[in-house]
């Protein structure tokens, strides 16, 4: 019994270790990816390197639509799952390529894969780590995600300061459930993604585009208008909740005196 009980603990004790190493190999690939892809192909993403490439672009739409929809799809997806720069510029330029519903649809829903590809790495890379060694601390922490996590959720997305892919990678760390974060991350990126493709479809050409980005549709007042809208259709919901909680806790402190 003792010889078979020491050989199940060493087989324990071999298992998290073998966890450990593949979770560093795969830490390892994703980021030798981002760097190669970005070093490769991150000047192409370019506002300034699209708008030489204008004529060819629109020629090659015309003769492959759908390659093309889809090639700009898996784009979309692989910069936003690598947590690779280059959204923004891509949803302006999509935008100015494929007219506003189009893009609208393509950005959203690829931005929305993307994200969630990234909160999934996150989650499988390095949350076990987190919990074992903060566990008790984040204990509080967790059960109030468990109860409002869609809401601040909600709220992160609707805050441009705060950059998506630390969004992805903190909410990765919660226990936050994968289909919650993709339908809330779907609804709370909407505004942000109409905002930049309506801008990239406003414009004539690339390289006006390139010269003035979000500039070329909206003024800067209107860009602090708009951001100042999103932060408080973010923080409603909060502020709403935390109102109906108050009331329901006064009336009861109410009907017991």
């Amino acid at each position: 019994m003792n010889k078979k009980s020491g050989k199940q603990s060493g087989d324990n004790s071999i298992r998290p270790a073998k966890s450990v190493w593949w979770k560093l190999v795969i830490v390892a690939i994703v980021v030798i990816t981002a760097v190669v892809l970005y070093r490769q192909f991150g000047s192409y993403l370019s506002l300034e390197s699209m708008a030489e490439q204008e004529t060819a672009l629109r020629n090659y739409q015309a003769q492959h639509p759908v390659l093309v929809f889809t090639c700009a799809f898996l784009i979309y997806v692989t910069v936003t799952g690598l947590s690779l720069p280059g959204a923004v510029p891509l949803s302006l330029v999509y935008g100015w390529y494929f007219g506003f519903v189009k893009a609208f649809v393509l950005v959203s829903f690829a931005s929305t894969l993307g994200a969630t590809i990234a909160f999934l790495f996150s989650r499988y890379l390095f949350r076990d780590a987190i919990m074992n060694r903060f566990g008790d601390r984040l204990a509080k922490f967790n059960d109030a995600l468990q109860r409002e996590g869609p809401f601040y959720l909600f709220t992160l997305r609707l805050i441009p300061a705060v950059p998506f892919f630390i969004v992805n990678a903190v909410m990765g760390l919660t226990p936050l459930k994968t289909i919650t974060f993709w339908w809330v991350s779907q609804i709370g990126m909407l505004a942000g993604t109409a905002v930049f493709v309506y801008a990239g479809s406003s414009v004539p050409n690339l390289a006006t585009l390139a010269d003035k980005g979000v500039n070329a549709a909206f003024t800067s007042l209107q860009m602090m208008q708009i951001i100042g809208a999103f932060v408080l259709l973010g923080v409603f919901p909060l502020i709403a909740r935390w109102a109906i909680k108050l009331f329901k806790k006064s009336a009861i402190q109410q009907s017991t005196s």
